[in-house]
């Protein structure tokens, strides 16, 4: 039997490794950077005291066998995580788009709409209200 072969068969019924670890290991390594970098008053012990911790709990989760348990924990750190996500990627949007375009609110409503930049002044309609304002682009 490979090495391969036994690490499979240990692993069979246990949860392994899932976004939630993934994260975890990520900030347990920052941490432990920033302990390794940061030598002042004691503070690099309790930030590599902290990695440790998590890395252990990485190992916890990864060799778990409650995999119900585990699946939620992750379902609720997607749920958590999904809500800065979108905002990073709507901000990167609206940073990419910037150059091209305008976002004005509506006065009545506050939808936001957006508008090519470079045609001078133009009457925009609020597609939701049907508001009509005159804005320079």
């Amino acid at each position: 039997m490979s090495f391969r072969d036994r690490i499979r068969n240990f692993m069979q019924g246990r949860y392994g490794v899932d976004q939630f670890s993934e994260f975890l290991f990520i900030v347990a390594v920052v941490l432990w950077l920033l302990g390794r970098l940061l030598r002042l008053f004691g503070l690099s012990e309790l930030l590599m005291a902290l990695a440790l911790i998590l890395l252990l709990y990485v190992d916890y989760r990864i060799l778990s066998r409650n995999c119900t348990k585990r699946y939620r924990e992750n379902e609720q750190y997607l749920m958590v995580s999904g809500k800065f996500r979108r905002r990073w990627q709507k901000f990167c949007s609206r940073a990419k788009d910037r150059k091209t375009n305008h976002i004005y609110k509506c006065p009545s409503c506050k939808q936001k709409i957006r508008v090519p930049r470079g045609k001078g002044k133009i009457a925009i309609t609020c597609p939701q209200c049907g508001t009509e304002f005159i804005r320079k682009s």
